[in-house]
């Protein structure tokens, strides 16, 4: 169920308890080492990770009215899910966070081309997720968009 929360805030606050300290954990690994310029927003009902229209005024573009999205976390019936759009994106970032997930957790990967899912919360990569936040910069970011999307 996608939640209808206006503020990150309220997001964590409506979250079971079961989910909750996970979900805040991932969150603070994310903004711990997010590079300057990306904003934390609410999109999809999920906590967001944006490059906002300040800097890149083209938007997503799936629907230039939303800010170009780099990460949403959110949590779902059966998993917490990160929607990493930059391991998505770029093929080097996809290998990248494959090759490194065994190093962190004693549990088998399992995701779709960007969307992580993790089902155990006691088995959580945070110190990888931080990493994968810090990855990339907005201006790289928009670059592997401008240059797949071709705009």
């Amino acid at each position: 169920m996608q939640s209808t929360a206006q503020t990150a805030q309220q997001y964590l606050d409506e979250l079971p308890a079961d989910r909750k300290e996970a979900v805040e954990k991932i969150r603070e690994a994310i903004l711990n080492n997010l590079p300057e310029g990306f904003e934390e927003v609410m999109g999809y009902g999920m906590l967001g990770y944006v490059v906002p229209h300040s800097l890149y005024p083209k938007g997503y573009q799936c629907n230039p009215k939303l800010p170009l999205p780099y990460m949403n976390l959110g949590s779902l019936k059966n998993f917490i899910v990160l929607h990493a759009m930059c391991v998505y994106g770029d093929n080097n970032m996809l290998d990248w966070f494959v090759g490194e997930y065994p190093k962190h957790c004693k549990t088998k990967l399992d995701m779709g081309k960007g969307c992580i899912r993790f089902k155990k919360m006691d088995d959580i990569p945070y110190t990888l997720i931080g990493e994968l936040a810090a990855k990339m910069t907005p201006e790289q970011w928009i670059a592997i968009c401008e240059k797949v999307f071709k705009r």
